[in-house]
């Protein structure tokens, strides 16, 4: 097991948000309760905004000169694409990145509609398809390479639910370099929106892929963790799982209680080392 603390992004800053505000982008339901601070990055030197793929909705974040950009795709938690996923786009535009977070859910409805989080899971989450998100992120991966990023610089990153959706995408995209998977849930039962899970397609991983792991996550047991590790040793590229000891689930949503700064931080830095190796 590993913990080590590096520096995040200086650009980072802290600033209060009030329960209110942070409501209406959808934190109130994800924190429960919303705490006091949580880190923002400014859009200085950025274009960061809105964007339409098609019919997809999306938050795109991308430094405000220059082309041929390394592409990250950010894929959102369970509660979507909120404030918080939004801000973490912005700090990988500042690190030079173009980065798009789309709207995965949209098809099936919104998840700022739900105050239950069992009822999010229930009612919307369960529904919506793995290829239909294997094929709404290669929309925004040709989208960016025809936007001004470059199409052989392609990597992706997720949190909670989005942890799970990259190891997927990593199996299913031949043209990705590099994915980063925080927290994401390795095995499960097989339905027909998710007929298998990480667990299932570690052997046939198309691009290496680093996991970010909460030993004391509760919903991830490390029992899990360890299947996947075996089942990482028949993959054909490189693979990282790397477990913080101590650390919650969502040890990394800095807008949640479950936050803890030094693993976040460590996580982060780790992430961003694993980008600059498999995009160079």
């Amino acid at each position: 097991m590993n913990d080590d603390h590096k520096s995040l992004n200086p650009d980072f800053t802290r600033r209060v948000f009030l329960g209110t505000a942070l409501a209406a982008t959808g934190f109130a339901m994800a924190a429960e309760p919303v705490e006091a601070q949580v880190i923002t990055t400014d859009e200085m030197g950025l274009k960061a905004g809105p964007v339409m793929i098609g019919a997809l909705p999306a938050y795109v974040a991308r430094p405000a000169t220059g082309g041929a950009l390394p592409t990250v795709l950010v894929v959102q938690e369970i509660f979507g694409v909120h404030e918080h996923i939004r801000d973490i786009c912005r700090r990988l535009a500042k690190l030079g990145y173009l980065a798009i977070a789309p709207e995965l859910y949209f098809r099936q409805g919104d998840p700022t509609a739900f105050k239950d989080v069992q009822a999010l899971l229930k009612e919307l989450v369960s529904k919506v398809p793995d290829s239909q998100v294997m094929a709404d992120l290669d929309s925004c991966a040709a989208w960016a390479a025809a936007n001004g990023g470059d199409a052989n610089k392609l990597a992706i990153t997720g949190f909670c639910w989005g942890g799970r959706v990259t190891w997927l995408y990593a199996a299913h995209n031949p043209k990705l370099k590099a994915g980063i998977a925080w927290y994401g849930r390795l095995v499960g039962e097989a339905s027909a929106n998710n007929p298998q899970h990480p667990v299932d397609v570690a052997a046939g991983l198309k691009a290496p892929v680093l996991g970010l792991y909460g030993g004391a996550d509760q919903g991830i047991p490390q029992d899990t963790v360890e299947r996947m590790r075996t089942a990482l040793k028949a993959a054909k590229v490189k693979t990282e799982i790397v477990v913080y000891t101590d650390a919650p689930h969502a040890f990394h949503a800095d807008y949640r209680a479950s936050y803890r700064a030094m693993p976040a931080q460590a996580g982060w830095a780790r992430m961003v080392d694993w980008l600059k190796v498999n995009l160079a």
